[in-house]
């Protein structure tokens, strides 16, 4: 059948084929976990995708927001896939640098009076903030 005789395609199977989800499995469980709806409405994964149809699809965290161009079925390369839809994605944002969660090995106890001083210069703390001047 031809892409002008399919009036639709199942929503699992066109997200999988326009590379959103690795595997057509991913794709269908994202759908029962409600991370993909079309025009605002969260689907099942047999739901009918037309073209012109708005889909949100959340991928690591992110939403992605896609108008759907072309209908497909199977899985097909890179370039031909982003064909297949206009991405209306806004920009995200730039990750603001957060300094890593400082770890103690478990059972090390309290920190020394020299390592309590060290992690307050890594946090940017003042270390003589509690210091009494007499």
């Amino acid at each position: 059948m031809s892409e002008s005789e399919r009036a639709s395609v199942r929503i699992d199977r066109w997200v999988w084929a326009v590379r959103c989800y690795k595997t057509r499995s991913a794709a269908t469980s994202a759908c029962r976990a409600g991370h993909v709806a079309i025009n605002s409405q969260v689907v099942k994964a047999a739901a009918p995708v037309r073209v012109g149809d708005r889909v949100r699809v959340r991928i690591g965290g992110f939403d992605r927001d896609l108008e759907v161009t072309k209908l497909l079925d199977k899985r097909v390369s890179a370039p031909l896939a982003r064909e297949a839809y206009v991405d209306h994605t806004p920009p995200r944002l730039p990750r603001i640098a957060v300094p890593a969660p400082i770890v103690r090995d478990k059972g090390a106890g309290r920190p020394t009076k020299k390592e309590r001083r060290e992690l307050d210069r890594l946090m940017g703390r003042n270390p003589n903030s509690g210091r009494r001047d007499s």
